[in-house]
């Protein structure tokens, strides 16, 4: 029989890996990000479906963007009788670091089918303290 050497800082990493923790996905809104860097300009990417562009904010801090929303609540009627009922409304908000410092007064923020995309320019030493970036259609 092969002993296995226990390591106890091993089990607390395993325990807080989202292998092990369940994933809960129908919690809250699925603020999931993508985050990149295309032509000198750090992109942030994010899928908001049903969400109008008058109900999203973006705020550009030094070293992180804001995204916060809101998607409007269905009047429910007594002829629908729901089997699954997973589709979250209400609101919502996302902070994310950001991989280098930007110019946040030049950034954009586009709103196109349900995808919104933030292009901010990335600058050497540090950005522009903070702005709320207008969000076009």
């Amino acid at each position: 029989m092969e002993l296995i050497k226990w390591e106890p800082f091993k089990e607390i990493d395993r325990f807080f890996d989202d292998r092990f923790l369940p994933s809960f996905p129908r919690i809250g809104f699925d603020t999931a990000v993508d985050i990149y860097e295309e032509n000198s300009n750090v992109v942030a990417k994010m899928s908001l479906p049903a969400v109008k562009a008058e109900d999203l904010d973006v705020t550009i801090e030094e070293d992180a963007i804001t995204i916060s929303g809101k998607r409007e609540e269905e009047k429910e009627t007594e002829k629908k009788d729901y089997y699954s009922k997973e589709i979250r409304r209400g609101s919502f908000s996302r902070r994310v670091s950001l991989p280098r410092s930007v110019d946040a007064s030049k950034a954009q923020a586009d709103y196109k089918e349900g995808m919104l995309t933030v292009t901010m320019p990335s600058v050497k030493g540090k950005g522009s303290k903070s702005i709320k970036v207008t969000v076009k259609k």
